[in-house]
Formats: structure tokens, sequence, C-alpha cells
């Protein structure tokens, strides 16, 4: 069941930066008036591919919750990246926190996941708007459904998959099982990463994990944020349902975390943070500024410290990157592999067409400057650049090329 908060208290907006004393002070409130006294408490985090100063966040929980929950879970919403090591858990999460048991979302193990039922085909029809017409199992952590209450704390950006993340989208895919995951990346993917990103409302996407999260018999709550993108700072907070306070800090996200251009570009380069350590994550740098480049343009995803494709997903390098029509006109040879990395494969290719007759042509050239092995590289059918080559300066100086710092979180878009 979820609580039943029509709306979500929300402090901040995007012209503001809160304090810590503002934010502990909110959060206090808020984890005061939710019923929690002798209640199981599951904690839903993002890993360390997101920014947010959860070090704050979870030090106020812990002294809002301690001695008054029954027993406190803090699982790490992996998705399906890798395993966070005991050091990077302590130095992303902060603590110690005693009394509290923290766990990473073990996705590649079966024993980790409850099934608790499936999305019919004629309501995945309706949520998909028809794209997709047959059912999904639902399966999840078992974290979720053994505690009486689970809260998600993370942040909403502009997203590839889903318009805009959060939300119930820390459950699904962030603690969910790889079917749900697989059809809910697809579903983006039919959409296309350029038409979904930054939308504001209920996308299919949006509506086909709100509709799987229903199906959680513990009660949902959520701790929204709207994190200044690249640090610890936050712009606003929401706290409500899932949906409410979601829907709170979507409109706070689109205002923050969106840059609009006059005109586009010709070449865009994206300087992607430490934080993404492979291309699975550090994609962002690409999906967050394709909007913006071209027609012919190159988008040149710089990343000397990335060294492989995909730790956890080897198969995109068999499969290589490539746009959707690529796969939908050849789907008997592709729809064994896994949907998610179908769906990776074209959110990093872009927008483009595909026909037997002429082959695969890009709207724009994907390039590559990262330690990636260049055979790598265009066996995946990307371009490549040595990223001993690249002069920032230079560039940032060339009036047709925008260059992006600490690219992957913040939207760029045609006015």
């Amino acid at each position: 069941m979820t609580d039943l908060l029509p709306d979500a208290d929300r402090i901040g907006g995007p012209d503001e930066l809160l304090d810590a004393g503002q934010v502990r002070e909110f959060v206090l409130r808020s984890l005061a008036g939710a019923d929690l006294d002798g209640r199981s408490v599951c904690l839903i985090v993002p890993d360390a591919t997101r920014s947010c100063p959860l070090p704050l966040l979870l030090a106020t929980v812990h002294e809002a919750l301690h001695g008054r929950a029954s027993r406190v879970t803090v699982l790490v919403a992996l998705g399906t990246h890798a395993e966070m090591t005991e050091a990077q858990l302590h130095a992303h999460l902060g603590g110690p926190y005693p009394g509290f048991t923290v766990l990473n979302h073990e996705w590649w193990k079966p024993g980790t996941f409850v099934t608790l039922g499936d999305i019919d085909a004629d309501r995945v029809a309706e949520l998909s708007e028809g794209r997709l017409k047959e059912p999904v199992r639902v399966a999840l952590n078992r974290a979720v459904v053994e505690h009486d209450v689970c809260l998600v704390i993370g942040p909403v950006f502009p997203h590839e998959v889903v318009g805009f993340s959060g939300g119930n989208k820390y459950f699904f895919p962030g603690v969910a099982g790889q079917e749900i995951i697989d059809f809910s990346h697809w579903l983006g993917a039919l959409i296309t990463s350029a038409d979904i990103i930054g939308t504001r409302g209920i996308t299919p996407v949006r509506a086909l994990i709100d509709r799987a999260a229903s199906m959680i018999p513990s009660r949902r709550l959520a701790l929204c944020l709207v994190v200044k993108s690249g640090t610890g700072d936050l712009h606003a907070a929401s706290f409500g349902t899932p949906e409410a306070a979601w829907a709170a800090c979507a409109d706070v996200s689109a205002r923050t975390h969106v840059r609009y251009l006059d005109a586009p570009v010709r070449r865009v380069v994206s300087v992607v943070p430490l934080k993404y350590d492979d291309m699975w994550t550090g994609a962002k740098g690409f999906y967050k500024v394709e909007p913006v480049v071209a027609d012919g343009g190159q988008v040149i995803v710089y990343a000397p410290h990335i060294t492989r494709i995909a730790a956890m997903h080897p198969e995109i390098e068999e499969i290589g990157y490539h746009c959707r029509d690529y796969f939908l006109k050849q789907w008997d040879r592709f729809s064994h592999h896994h949907w998610g990395v179908l769906a990776h494969s074209t959110h990093l290719r872009g927008a483009g067409t595909y026909d037997p007759e002429h082959g695969e042509r890009g709207r724009v050239t994907v390039t590559l400057a990262t330690g990636i092995p260049e055979e790598v590289v265009r066996g995946a059918n990307l371009d490549y650049l040595d990223p001993a080559s690249v002069d920032l300066p230079a560039l940032s100086a060339d009036p047709d090329t925008l260059v992006v710092a600490q690219a992957g979180e913040v939207l760029y878009r045609l006015r």
C-alpha cells in the first residue's frame, strides 16, 4: 500500500540553495510525522553514480529513527551496476550508523528477489501506449517487502529512459529483477532517448514503473532531492508518497538541470567526471547533449579514466552500438539478448536510420576519447579519438564547439 498523502511537503526551489540546518530540520520534521514508531524501515538510496549528500541525509535519518524504528536496513539501489566495496560504501554513505544494516542490491543472486506478480499484456499495452503488448513479471529485492515501510532517498535528474529520474524509479529498476529492468528500458528505447529525456509528467515508462510499484505490499514514502549538479548542495527537497514527492522535485529539476541553446552546435565535448567508471554509466555524457547537436555533427565523450565499456555487461562489446531501427528491423537476430543492453546500445548511438539496402546511418558521430583500446571502440561501432590529442582550451575557444564540464546530469536542449 502507499501512504495516503495527497501532496508532498517541499522546501527550496530552482533559485535557492539549502543549508545543512534547513535540510536537517526538514528531514527530522518529515519523519517525526510519518508514523514510524515500532516499524521496520528499508531505506533505498542511490549508488555513487548520482550526486547526493547521503552522509548528511543518513546521519539525520539515523537521528530520527534510531531507537524508534524496530529495525532499519539501508539498501543501495545498484540497478545492474557493480557492487560497492566496504570502503566505497563508507565514503558514499558516511557513518557508521549503529543499528542500521547496509546492503548492496545483489542483483546477480537469484535469491535476492521475491516475485510480486505480473502486469498483464493488455495493461502493458495501455501503459506503453501500444508500443508493447506482452506480460511482464515484477520481481523486487525481498528486503523491500520484508519491511513495514520503504523510504526512498534520492535525487531527481533528467533521465534518458523515464523522462525524469527519482521516486518509484528507485524500486524499478533500482532494486528490481532483470525482466522488469529490461522491459522498462526497452520501452524507453522504443520512444528513444532524445524524445523522452527531460519530458515532464507521466511518460509511458513512468506509468509502467508506477504500476509495478503499486504492487509492493509495504508502505512507500520518498525523500526526493534536487541536487546542484556535481556537488552535495541541495536546491530543494520534498517528502511524501513517491509519486507526489517525485513530482514536486521534477518541477524544480526541470528548471534547474536543463540548459537551453538558441541554435544547434556542430560539436559537443562532454567531459565525463570520475564517478562514471565505465561507458555503461559514462554514456550519460552523450544522452544529455544529443538534442543540441546539429545533423551530421559530433559528440566527443572525453573520459581518459574510463578503460572499458561495461564491466557488468560484456555482451555490449559483441552487439555494439546501434540506432533503434537497426534492432527493430532485425528483431529475430537480436531479441534473445537482454533488452536493457539493447536499450543502452540505442541510447549511446542516438538517432539514426537502418534498412538492409543502405545499412545504418547515425544522425551524429559518437566519438570516444577514453582509455578504452581503439580496436574495442571501433569494434563496438563507435568512432575513436586518442584522449591525449584532446586540447580542451582550444576546443572551448572554437565557436562551433560546446565543451560541457561535469557532463552527465544537466540536460542541454534547443529552445
